[in-house]
């Protein structure tokens, strides 16, 4: 029986921009867990020329861009005993690339991280390879650099001032197996500067100066298979050339690099390091587990007794 009143029945207006937050939402999580994976973060530290002190003065202008010998051999030795693996850039490349599904779970073990060197500055030679030489004979195990170079000022056979190794210090690094041997450009200029033409002079030039300095050295040519860019300055025309020729690129944004997030091997990430970079405060941005324990390695003595490490 009815009163005779009509009653209205209010349905609650449906939210159509629900299921689009939930998207969202879901999106913004995944991409968290992606930049938190430290599976997916690869260091990649970015030096130039290695001094024998903080307080040395070369005639080089931007002496401010390179880093104590002393502290950099603290470095290497704490990576070692930490058991990282010293990328070469192919290493890098085919880990970018490899559709290995366990590739997260094999990097969690190994620790991956590259050390690089720009600009073929001849304290690579004179303070670092010798460095190099007396942690592979202390705990046997090989360190491998990258350096990016500029065969246009390399140093000529019979050059004694220059600030720059010659191509024949860079043979013997590589045929020792610590060098990598990359390309920087023939004469580090900002490539986002130059006509098309000279920037393939620029990049192709520089390849075949390298190759042809290590020839008989690297039959499989992966020298100057892959780039960095002069000054981080680069553009989409200077990634389309350098596309071309070398099979990555590397630019100096100071980042670490997420390889979940990287969209292309022409935008590789590298952190910049300089001689105002204490040797905790360096290690502290890559390595998530550095404490007061992992300090009391960086004291290592000179001469230590026999150690077990390897």
């Amino acid at each position: 029986m009815s009163d005779g009143k009509n009653y209205q029945v209010f349905n609650p207006p449906k939210n159509r921009n629900f299921p689009l937050s939930l998207s969202i939402i879901f999106i913004l999580i995944i991409l968290i867990f992606i930049s938190q994976d430290t599976a997916s973060l690869i260091p990649i530290l970015g030096f130039h020329g290695v001094i024998t002190n903080q307080n040395s003065v070369t005639h080089i202008v931007q002496d401010r861009i390179h880093y104590s010998r002393k502290d950099l051999e603290k470095i290497l030795e704490y990576l070692i005993i930490n058991d990282y693996w010293f990328l070469s850039s192919q290493d890098l490349y085919n880990i970018l690339s490899s559709q290995n599904p366990n590739i997260s779970q094999i990097l969690k073990k190994r620790k991956p991280i590259m050390l690089s060197f720009d600009d073929g500055y001849k304290t690579v030679y004179t303070n670092l390879l010798p460095i190099l030489k007396r942690l592979e004979k202390k705990y046997s195990k090989k360190v491998k650099v990258v350096l990016f170079i500029n065969p246009g000022t390399l140093a000529n056979k019979n050059s004694i001032n220059s600030p720059n190794l010659g191509c024949e210090e860079l043979r013997e690094g590589l045929q020792q197996g610590f060098y990598d041997i990359q390309s920087h450009g023939l004469n580090h200029k900002d490539l986002t500067k130059l006509s098309d033409k000279k920037l393939i002079q620029e990049l192709l030039q520089s390849q075949n100066e390298l190759r042809k300095c290590t020839h008989d050295l690297d039959p499989e040519q992966k020298v100057a298979s892959h780039f960095a860019y002069p000054f981080g300055a680069y553009n989409p025309r200077v990634k389309k050339y350098v596309a071309k020729y070398y099979l990555s690129g590397y630019l100096y944004n100071n980042q670490l690099l997420n390889r979940n997030l990287l969209k292309n091997y022409y935008e590789i990430s590298r952190l910049t390091v300089n001689r105002q970079e204490s040797v905790i405060r360096l290690i502290e941005k890559f390595d998530t587990k550095f404490n007061q324990k992992s300090i009391k390695l960086l004291s290592i003595k000179e001469k230590p007794e026999k150690t077990t490490f390897k």
